[in-house]
Order: C-alpha cells, then sequence, then structure tokens
C-alpha cells in the first residue's frame, strides 16, 4: 500500500474541507482552492481527517492514491499557512523593484525584464546595501508560486564558475573551477 496515500490528512481548525462528486474544495484563512480527482479515486471526510482510498492495487490506482493526498495536503497546509519561495539575485548591477504586482529586473541585459505577476501571488522586494537582493513570493497554491519561481529564475540561472544569476535562498550551486594558467 502506498505509504503516503494510507496517511490522512488532519485538518487544522479554520479549515473546511467540502467533497462533491470527484471536486475536493479547501477553504481557509488566506483563501480557497479546488482539485478535480479521478472518478475512481475516493475521498472521505471523518473525524476532522481527509481519508484517501484506492480501489485496487492496479498500478494506475497505486500512482494515483499517494498522488491525490499529496494534493490534498497541499491545500490544506496551503490555506492555512501559506507558502513562500525567495530568489536571490546574484551579480553586479542586478536589481528588482515591484509596484503592487509588477516586478522590474534588472539583469544585464539591453532592457529590464518586466513581469506582471497573479493576484494570487504576493511579491516582495529586499534590497540592503551590500547585500543581494531578494525577491520574496507567497501565496497559498504551492503550484502557482513553484511555477513563477522557476520562470523569474529562468531568466538568468546561475551559472557554474561565478554563481551570478538568480539563485533561491539556500540553493547549493555546483562550482566549477576556472582555467588555470
Amino acid at each position: 500500500m502506498s505509504r503516503i496515500g494510507k496517511n490522512p490528512v488532519t485538518i487544522p481548525s479554520g479549515v473546511t474541507v467540502d467533497v462533491t462528486g470527484n471536486v475536493v474544495t479547501v477553504k481557509g484563512k488566506l483563501g480557497e482552492l479546488s482539485q478535480t480527482i479521478e472518478d475512481n479515486i475516493n475521498v472521505k471526510v471523518e473525524e476532522g481527517q481527509v481519508v484517501v482510498e484506492r480501489p485496487s492495487d492496479a498500478k494506475s490506482h497505486k500512482a494515483k492514491h499517494g498522488l491525490y493526498r499529496a494534493l490534498i495536503n497541499n491545500m490544506v497546509e496551503g490555506v492555512s499557512k501559506g507558502f513562500t519561495k525567495e530568489l536571490e539575485l546574484v551579480g553586479v548591477g542586478y536589481r528588482a523593484s515591484n509596484q503592487g504586482q509588477k516586478l522590474d529586473l534588472a539583469l544585464g541585459f539591453s532592457h529590464n525584464i518586466v513581469l506582471n505577476l497573479a493576484p494570487e501571488v504576493k511579491v516582495e522586494t529586499i534590497s540592503e546595501k551590500g547585500k543581494n537582493p531578494i525577491v520574496k513570493l507567497t501565496s497559498h497554491d504551492k503550484q502557482l508560486v513553484g511555477q513563477v519561481a522557476a520562470k523569474i529564475r529562468s531568466f538568468r540561472k546561475p551559472e557554474p564558475y561565478k554563481g551570478k544569476g538568480i539563485k533561491f535562498v539556500g540553493e547549493q550551486l555546483r562550482r566549477k573551477a576556472g582555467k588555470s594558467a
């Protein structure tokens, strides 16, 4: 049996989980999320927990069992606590600023990159003297935050020689030795 799938998801106070047909809706203080579940996976809410069950031990049922349990867990955690991703801009002249939902990045190109973010994602830029600028993304949707962070990182990935580029805070980069004289 799936070790992830068989664990029940505990529902914290202030969060409601509603299962109608094959749609699971989770509401909390930070927002509302919904996920469509395949017909052959059963989702039940009982005694403050969400239980995900599968009909058989077929390979596709096993795979979906753990997947949907993890998705429901991420939704419950997102509407109660939220998710945060921090990106660090490493390089001379790399800057970030935001005005509302518009993120303005100066990454050494001939023009600045302006990115309009979804209203569910809150963006904050931190620029301190002597430190690299940091872009902080916060949302209740884990998938959306990860996607936006990956999009920002794709504009200038960190290179292996000097480490310049956009990296996640705390990310370990594999560095290479340069030419030896």
